[in-house]
């Protein structure tokens, strides 16, 4: 799926494999793929058939303190 305004054969995806962003809010940390995903700032993903990619989180231990 595509929601691409061009014609299929057009689309970036159906040459890369790669969907390619139709929206994006840094401020809000996510972007919209034309395929219909959304893809979080952390890593986290929600797919149009309901499957998601949980974010990727660095533990609380192995993030670095300010002196």
């Amino acid at each position: 799926m595509c929601s691409c305004p061009s014609s299929p054969s057009g689309c970036p995806v159906s040459r890369t494999g790669t969907p390619h962003p139709v929206a994006a809010h840094p401020e809000q940390g996510w972007t919209l793929l034309c395929d219909g995903s959304i893809v979080f700032d952390d890593g986290g993903e929600l797919h149009p058939d309901g499957s998601v990619v949980p974010p990727r989180r660095v533990p609380a231990e192995r993030l670095a303190v300010a002196a």
